[in-house]
């Protein structure tokens, strides 16, 4: 194992755990070049951001263009020879084109240039990830010499499936090493990255700083969250959960590697506080980054929409949010009453739309078209679809971004209306079940999350926690009439879902056969639905979207296997 020349002398790292925007590569760019500057008053040897963060990341297809490369390119070498004043050595994500090859690469910059180069060797593809679509694997694990140290860039996935792969890094003569990361948060994340990097570290016996970028990029939310280990397995350090964070970390030689004297001890967040945070911060950047002003949301009086609210409200600050009730002659007192209130606690703006008349209009248009009576489930769809189009008319009038409200369980079911509750830019809840949807409203009214911008104190009126749920799209109509009880039916959805087990399976477990039978049909048949969905927040480990994939058009059903 190579020896450090200068043991005992301090090495300063810095460790930004930013946000970088996907595509603005001038703001990342001022964004790196902001941290070298006080990377140099804090008098760090050497910054490490993450994991492509000249770009932003996960860039998919943006880098098949060349212009994109040429950017990304550019800005990197602009930043090379910021460090030819002798401060901050940076290392950094960006893409690559080498020849006919493109890589996911890091780069170290030092003396105003680049100095070395270091390619991801295990590309992610699964989930919502395709790197292997767009990127070539690098081959060679070596470490890279920057001022006496000797240091392992490992990236992301290259530490999570090869066990050893920082073994060879030491074999080959690595103090330290250094892995950039754009992990997304799901439930447990942080405490397998740490299981990850505690066998990883076990192996090498070196130490190892996981670097995470933070913030939110479509459906998927960065949490931050970047530590240390030392060699002997113990933490060096813990930044900030949910959080930008820069810090100035120092490390002392030793004969074999370094060891941390100095750094954050920073707190992870866990259950409903992280899901809450996930959801806030993954609707503030999704608002902000594609340029809208404020929000808009239809205000029902049920628990979905008061959850959205809050969550908006907390994201992005009341002055933000419009919230619309839209009664019709199935909508209860107390509805209207608790819509109210919701919106009063949060002190966001209210007002109240009636649709009879546009509901009535139609109705008197289909008497034209159709030889009975409009009802069952096509006048229910029609208010939905009026409510639908009322406040598409206010996004589109006052430029809000209209936030869709439907749970994981409505969505996997099809209990949503397409063109109707389903309209909207962006849903915070998508990928949060029915029972976990009250479990939130429930946390958040005991506990003012991290950074939000709403009140503190209960924000979700007592009375709308308790009722039962129903839509209000007929007289007396309640969820449950159709549907099993919400803990059943999340229990089975989770099986289906998250755990992609068969009919026979669950029922296994103790569910009614009829139950998990239907349940399966309903699933299934509502992926044309899910196709045509908002984007909204992951939480779990299996989200509708890039992490499920599954043909609109399929008939087979796990009870109909012989």
């Amino acid at each position: 194992m190579k020896k450090i020349k200068n043991v005992g002398k301090s090495f300063r790292l810095m460790v930004a755990q930013l946000k970088p925007v996907m595509g603005d590569i001038p703001g990342n760019l001022a964004l790196a070049r902001e941290v070298r500057a006080r990377a140099a008053v804090d008098k760090a040897d050497l910054i490490l951001f993450t994991e492509l963060f000249i770009c932003g990341y996960s860039p998919e297809d943006l880098v098949l263009k060349p212009a994109f490369l040429k950017a990304c390119e550019q800005a990197m070498y602009m930043l090379a020879l910021d460090t030819q004043d002798g401060g901050p050595g940076i290392i950094i994500g960006t893409p690559l084109q080498r020849q006919d090859n493109l890589y996911n690469a890091v780069v170290v910059l030092d003396k105003g240039k680049l100095i070395a180069e270091r390619y991801k060797i295990d590309l992610a593809n699964y989930d919502q990830f395709d790197e292997k679509r767009v990127f070539t694997s690098g081959i060679k694990i070596e470490p890279v010499t920057f001022r006496d140290v000797s240091i392992g860039l490992p990236i992301c996935e290259d530490v999570w499936n090869d066990s050893k792969f920082c073994k060879k890094l030491a074999k080959k003569g690595a103090q330290l090493i250094l892995v950039l990361n754009g992990s997304p948060f799901s439930r447990k994340k942080f405490s397998m990255r740490l299981e990850v990097i505690a066998r990883q570290v076990k192996e090498s016996s070196l130490p190892i700083v996981y670097a995470n970028q933070f913030g939110g990029q479509d459906e998927v939310v960065y949490d931050g969250g970047s530590f240390a280990l030392q060699a002997d397995g113990s933490l060096a350090f813990q930044m900030k959960h949910f959080q930008e964070d820069v810090v100035t970390t120092i490390w002392k030689g030793t004969p074999s590697s370094l060891r941390c004297i100095a750094g954050p001890r920073g707190r992870i967040l866990s259950n409903y506080e992280a899901d809450y945070a996930a959801c806030m911060i993954g609707l503030a950047d999704y608002v902000n980054n594609n340029g809208f002003k404020n929000v808009v949301l239809g205000l029902s009086g049920g628990i979905d929409s008061a959850l959205c609210a809050a969550i908006a409200v907390d994201a992005l600050g009341a002055n933000r949010v419009y919230t619309i009730m839209l009664p019709y002659c199935y909508t209860s007192q107390d509805s209207l009453d608790d819509a109210q209130a919701c919106a009063k606690l949060l002190g966001c703006h209210y007002n109240i739309v009636p649709i009879n008349a546009a509901v009535e209009g139609f109705l008197q248009v289909f008497t034209l078209l159709f030889s009975e009576k409009v009802k069952d489930v096509t006048k229910e769809n029609l208010q939905s679809r009026v409510r639908g189009t009322i406040l598409m008319a206010i996004s589109n009038k006052f430029g809000s971004m209209l936030i869709s409200t439907g749970n994981k369980s409505e969505i996997s079911v099809g209990y949503t209306t397409l063109y109707g509750d389903m309209n909207g830019g962006f849903n915070p809840i998508k990928d949060v079940y029915k029972t976990q949807v009250n479990a939130l409203s429930k946390w958040r009214n005991a506990h003012k999350p991290i950074n939000a911008k709403g009140p503190a104190g209960a924000v979700i009126p007592e009375n709308i926690l308790n009722k039962a749920p129903s839509a209000e799209l007929s007289e007396r109509q309640k969820d449950q009439d159709s549907l099993p009880p919400y803990d059943v039916l999340d229990s089975i959805l989770e099986c289906m879902i998250e755990n992609e087990m068969g009919a026979d399976s669950i029922i296994a477990r103790g569910y009614d056969k009829v139950v998990v039978e239907r349940v399966e049909k309903l699933l299934c048949m509502a992926e044309y639905k899910r196709r045509q969905a908002a984007p909204g927040i992951k939480i779990t480990d299996k989200n509708f979207g890039r992490d499920r994939r599954y043909p609109i058009t399929n008939h087979f059903r796990s009870f109909h296997v012989l």
